[in-house]
């Protein structure tokens, strides 16, 4: 397997290289040379599976065996996955007839970034050791730096998957003020050397718009040996297809239904993805190019809701306003205008249906990153393109999408954790998985047995507990301190009040940000 290029100027990349650049030289993302199919008969070889043992399988689609040999690939899984607190990893939770919640925020961090990242951090760590074998001289030692910007839970995932890694030093930019406190606490109590937490005065996107300038910054990229932990790292993306297939069988299994069966063609499952950085969702999208039984990717946003627009019209527009149009919500890991990822889904659909389909192969990838690169160059200078009918309709035979408010928001936690239903158990989830269950509810018009929505949950409630005890502080009979213990994790204990290491920065300056990296290398 080899990678390419969102742009179609750079091919024949390994894996490891792809890894370990992040950001492809041409400015564009990597994505593998063809999606792999599952095996032919993936829906019975695969449906009893652990989720580990899945990942292995999935993963080895996607990672020759001469760069990194299977049994070091099944270590590099079971090492990533122990440190997560329950069986499954990613379990399937039922919440009422034809409504299941995957949660997937039962890794170190709370939060569905640490499935990707304690991969990605291993992944990190098993290339330096092959590198440097050998090397006792430290300076000569191949080191890498990673710089990453995060809406929240990416830092912490990316922390915790790095931290006291050797020749490994990590720098994780948060705009101030804008993540959660519990967020803010997890990230910047980690105090092991190689961390470095940088909050930036701006949004979101000012740290990301930062990161993207660091790798394309020649030389600096070249003297720190910079490496990602974004979602633009094509291994996150490739870690979090597997609890699609996961999930899948796990519904199945409790139904009691047969893979591949006649029974199990007759249910219609959509997986509802709050959707920020598009990394998540595109995860299933690949899963579901694999050849994975979905009937649609549900795009689920705020009142950020660019790719909602999107996918209404197929014209992608900044909103405009204070901060660039980012308005702030109780999802703010959803608080984003230009999602990075993205990039990723409009090459496959400029290819499939903007593109001549009579060219070769090759000069399709050409002419399919020629017009993703113009569609980025109008977005950045004009705000906004419009990709067509064409590539709208292509788009829309996917995926579906919907976007919810603050106040729905609310409406829906307090509904699951209080619900009237007395046959329904009581659900208490954070903002983010409301507003994908929301999304659902609003857009699909029947959910039942028969057609299932899967909501990806993707942070625990105690992790935005300000949003949650909003939604609840007014619900009748509920005393919100006495009713949080019973979600509040011991691991939150006392994390509030721990000593902090932190660099402030006034203003979103990527010159003030090489500063803060030459003066904390240099020591």
């Amino acid at each position: 397997m080899q990678y390419k290029s969102t742009r179609g100027k750079a091919n024949n990349y390994t894996f490891e290289q792809a890894v370990l650049a992040g950001l492809s030289p041409d400015g564009g993302l990597f994505i593998p040379q063809s999606i792999p199919q599952a095996p032919a008969d993936f829906l019975t070889k695969w449906a009893s599976l652990s989720f580990q043992e899945l990942a292995l399988e999935i993963l080895s689609l996607y990672i020759d065996q001469t760069e990194i040999p299977r049994q070091d690939l099944k270590e590099l899984v079971d090492r990533s996955y122990s440190t997560f607190r329950h069986k499954d990893i990613t379990p399937l939770h039922q919440v009422k007839d034809g409504l299941y919640i995957l949660e997937l925020f039962h890794g170190p961090t709370f939060a569905f970034k640490d499935v990707a990242l304690q991969f990605v951090g291993n992944l990190f760590e098993y290339f330096l050791k092959r590198k440097n074998a050998g090397i006792e001289n430290k300076a000569d030692r191949h080191k890498i730096t990673v710089v990453g910007a995060t809406s929240g839970d990416t830092g912490s995932a990316a922390i915790y998957g790095l931290r006291n890694k050797q020749d490994l030093d990590v720098f994780i930019l948060f705009p101030t003020g804008r993540v959660s406190p519990i967020q803010e606490a997890q990230m910047t109590t980690v105090l092991d050397a190689n961390v470095h937490n940088v909050s930036v005065k701006g949004t979101f996107d000012d740290c990301q718009d930062i990161v993207k300038g660091l790798f394309a910054n020649k030389d600096f990229m070249s003297k720190y040996n910079l490496g990602a932990v974004n979602s633009i790292n094509w291994a996150r993306i490739l870690a979090q297809t597997v609890y699609y297939f996961h999930s899948y069988f796990s519904l199945l299994r409790s139904l009691n239904i047969t893979p591949g069966s006649e029974e199990a063609k007759k249910i219609h499952i959509t997986y509802s993805v709050p959707t920020g950085n598009f990394g998540d969702i595109l995860a299933g999208y690949y899963a579901h190019q694999m050849g994975l039984p979905t009937a649609k990717l549900l795009v689920a946003t705020n009142a950020n809701d660019i790719l909602y627009r999107f996918f209404c019209s197929g014209v992608c527009e900044k909103s405009v306003g204070e901060d660039g149009g980012v308005h702030e919500t109780l999802s703010p890991a959803m608080d984003i205008v230009v999602s990075s990822n993205f990039e990723r889904l409009l090459f496959y659909l400029a290819r499939d249906a903007a593109v001549d389909a009579q060219l070769p192969e090759p000069e399709k990838d050409v002419k399919a990153g020629e017009i993703v690169n113009n569609w980025m160059v109008d977005l950045k200078q004009k705000g906004r393109f419009d990709t067509g009918a064409q590539v709208l309709a292509e788009a829309k035979r996917i995926f579906d999408a919907g976007h919810v408010s603050d106040q729905e928001t609310c409406d829906t936690i307090r509904s699951y954790s209080h619900p009237e239903n007395s046959s329904q158990a009581p659900y208490v989830m954070d903002p983010h998985t409301a507003v994908g269950v929301k999304a659902a509810e609003t857009v699909i018009s029947k959910i039942d047995s028969q057609n299932i929505v899967i909501s990806l949950s993707t942070a625990h409630p105690a992790k935005f507990s300000d949003a949650v005890e909003r939604a609840l502080k007014d619900q009748e009979g509920v005393v919100f301190e006495e009713f949080f213990k019973t979600v509040l994790p011991k691991e939150f204990d006392g994390l509030m009040t721990a000593e902090r290491r932190v660099t402030h920065i006034p203003r979103a300056d990527e010159a003030l940000v090489i500063e803060v990296i030459d003066k904390e290398l240099s020591q």
